[in-house]
């Protein structure tokens, strides 16, 4: 590992003590796994030590592990533009509602109405949690592993109640035959021609 990148570690670890569930190391970047409920304390530390200075929010990107208890990752990536380093920061969640970091960094809000709207994961405190990708009407979290890619309705213009009208997914396609020359069904075993090979041979 780096030396700066170690010198960090020590840093952060030895001071934010029980709100550090753990660390990672991946791509040559720190990340630090913390409680729920020491985020805030987590992310204001981050920000104002002087060893530290992660003043900007890059983003707040959730990860979804079904096979997990705690499944949600909601992941805050840090940058510090004094020290030219970057840190990641994640919460794990069931579901529960994350602490809101809006009173932190600013710019959080509109990050963690995404997350919602993509996975579902509530933040407490959060002035405007509303819809910001999917329209207001949208069902469902979709980018959940457990999402259709379908979709549960699809919307359309109905030229007869001059509206954009809701109507549940209908498959116009139930069976399909395949005839393996399709690049996208895999290589048949014999391809058109082989047969002429067989009989030269025989």
């Amino acid at each position: 590992m780096d030396p700066a990148l170690e010198e960090l570690k020590e840093i952060v670890t030895s001071a934010m003590g029980d709100a550090l569930a753990g660390t990672e190391e991946s791509v040559g970047e720190l990340a630090l796994v913390v409680h729920r409920d020491k985020l805030v304390r987590a992310l204001t530390y981050l920000r104002d030590n002087v060893h530290c200075q992660f003043k900007q929010l890059v983003d707040i990107c959730g990860v979804d592990y079904p096979g997990r208890v705690e499944r949600f990752e909601v992941v805050y990536n840090l940058l510090s533009l004094t020290h030219n380093t970057r840190i990641r920061v994640k919460v794990r969640t069931a579901g529960e509602a994350v602490p809101s970091v809006v009173g932190v960094f600013s710019t959080a809000g509109w990050f963690e109405r995404e997350v919602w709207d993509m996975y579902g994961v509530p933040f407490d405190g959060n002035p405007d949690l509303r819809r910001i990708l999917t329209d207001y009407g949208f069902e469902g979290h979709p980018l959940r592993k457990d999402f259709p890619l379908t979709g549960f309705v699809e919307l359309r213009y109905d030229d007869e109640k001059k509206r954009v009208v809701y109507e549940p997914v209908k498959m116009t396609q139930e069976y399909r035959s395949f005839d393996f020359l399709s690049p996208w069904d895999g290589v048949p075993r014999m391809l058109p021609g082989d047969e002429k090979a067989e009989g030269e041979g025989a």
